[in-house]
């Protein structure tokens, strides 16, 4: 109880007030059957009526019926007795539930750690309409173990489903090991090398290679943020000798020419060890053709943009407010205007093939650590709950893309990328039960004061648009309906994913055809 309450009393210190629906998730760290006043019971049977259900691959008229959390049948007219409960979608999409590929919750970082944790970030992205996320985990003292057990235990308030990547900060023979019993018994398929973070999280090219090889060896993706590290830190040093020490100074530090050389090095020793490449958050021009020359050779790299990129420039950064600016702060920075439409057609036309968040919130007292010198700005913003409306209002409402085209770039593709398709990113029987019912001619508004997650900030306050998530089902339960959440710490659920998805198809043909190809070792005699 001690610890508990002391617990408590480090969480409001570094809370500013928080808003009526703030104080709901605020609320959530109790382990009881119901939270804030809303029950946690649904019906184990549904049966969503009439609705348009929208799959990667196709659209149709159909109803959808659910049972224990799994869908049981998606077909017209479906009957079912009185036990079961209706929901009418008619003149509504029923899609998948969004799957967020890139999220950091209770994650400590710059003396400090995320402002969410794993309920009240998956609270705010069933509000959201996101029904699964994976989040990185941070080695403890490089120790793969130590920190997958710290986040067992983070994640035990959780209130959806999730998964796991893990980071990579350091190389031995004791973190080859680990990197196995991750894969093999941990359900981790995926490794992330920093590039950038120098002196803290950052890898050198040595160990990204070391890593690379054992990615391939076990079927794992290996991902990479790929921003110059060293490149940023003289960046970094040359801004403050210059006086510059606002939020700005943190965009100017690392420019997009340094995220562009970085990609480019990632994906070339990616090549040289013939293994799939995850580009994490790619905010630039410059990044975002890196990865494009490589797909057109046909090498296999995925691009993943973030919410933030897609819709934002980089002029909050230059707000004479501090905490208005300093909110604005995320690493690769948010680019000057061009960039967000540049990487929307991207996303378009299969260069990037998915979107993610990087939600990783500070709130405005800890992003005050820094309003003397903008490298003590924690980095990170917000988007868990906000990015399914932002992707439908920028890309479908603007006729760039079809609903189609957003289920496979917000849910679909990365279940087939992490391998928990169709699990997890269709509407197909056998399919876990995690679906939205959309209605494209409602309208949606984003405010700080109406928002779900803990922060006191949001980036995208006061932005409005077209479509509506009106309710969340997460394992066959409604969580969301009536601008009301319903939703119980413990309830999710962690997702193990296996490795070689589809991106490894074909790797082994192509050493063999390397191997066959060098015409070596030549075979030479010794002249008498």
């Amino acid at each position: 109880m001690a610890h508990f309450l002391i617990s408590l009393l480090l969480l409001l210190f570094v809370s500013l007030p928080l808003s009526q629906s703030n104080q709901f998730c605020d609320a959530g760290t109790g382990y009881s059957e119901s939270t804030c006043g809303v029950s946690s019971a649904s019906s184990s049977k549904l049966l969503i009526k009439g609705g348009t259900v929208v799959n990667a691959h196709q659209q149709e008229i159909a109803d959808v019926y659910v049972e224990d959390g799994i869908i049981v049948a998606v077909k017209p007219n479906i009957k079912v007795g009185d036990d079961v409960t209706l929901l009418d979608a008619s003149g509504k999409y029923v899609m998948p539930g969004g799957i967020d590929p890139h999220t950091h919750l209770a994650m400590e970082f710059m003396g400090t750690e995320t402002i969410d944790d794993f309920f009240s970030g998956q609270a705010a992205a069933l509000a959201g309409g996101t029904t699964m996320h994976i989040d990185f985990v941070i080695p403890v003292n490089g120790s793969l173990v130590a920190g997958f057990e710290a986040y067992e235990k983070k994640a035990k308030k959780s209130c959806m489903d999730y998964g796991f990547h893990m980071a990579i900060t350091k190389w031995d023979e004791s973190v080859s090991r680990e990197m196995e019993i991750m894969v093999k018994e941990k359900g981790i398929n995926s490794f992330k090398f920093f590039m950038a973070y120098k002196g803290a999280l950052m890898i050198n090219d040595e160990l990204l290679l070391q890593g690379l090889r054992r990615c391939k060896l076990l079927g794992a993706l290996a991902m990479v943020h790929a921003e110059n590290g060293d490149a940023v830190f003289e960046g970094q040093k040359r801004m403050i000798e210059l006086g510059i020490t606002g939020p700005e100074g943190h965009a100017l530090s690392r420019p997009a020419v340094l995220e562009g050389e970085a990609t480019a090095r990632a994906i070339r020793l990616a090549s040289f060890v013939n293994t799939p490449l995850y580009v994490v958050h790619v905010m630039s021009i410059d990044a975002m053709e890196e990865i494009a020359k490589a797909r057109k050779s046909g090498q296999k790299v995925i691009g993943e943009p973030v919410v933030s990129g897609l819709v934002l420039d980089d002029s909050g950064l230059w707000d004479p407010d501090f905490i208005t600016a300093a909110k604005y702060v995320m690493s690769p920075p948010i680019r000057e205007s061009g960039h967000d439409k540049a990487l929307q057609a991207a996303l378009s036309t299969g260069v990037l093939q998915l979107v993610g968040t990087d939600h990783c919130p500070f709130n405005s007292t800890q992003k005050a650590f820094g309003i003397d010198d903008f490298r003590k700005i924690p980095n990170g913003v917000n988007g868990i709950e906000e990015r399914m409306h932002l992707v439908w209002d920028t890309m479908v409402e603007s006729g760039q893309i079809s609903p189609t085209d957003y289920v496979r770039i917000t849910s679909t593709e990365c279940a087939r990328i992490f391998n928990i398709f169709p699990r997890k990113g269709a509407i197909l029987a056998g399919s876990d039960a995690d679906i939205i019912i959309f209605n494209p001619n409602s309208s949606f508004e984003i405010s700080v004061n109406s928002h779900h997650s803990r922060t006191d900030t949001n980036v995208y306050d006061g932005r409005k648009g077209k479509g509506k998530v009106e309710v969340t089902i997460a394992g066959g339960r409604v969580v969301w309906q009536d601008d009301e959440l319903k939703v119980v710490p413990g309830s999710g659920r962690y997702i193990e994913m296996p490795p070689f998805s589809y991106l490894f198809n074909g790797v082994d043909k192509a050493d063999a055809k390397y191997l066959s190809s060098l015409q070596a070792p030549v075979k030479r005699f010794l002249a008498s």
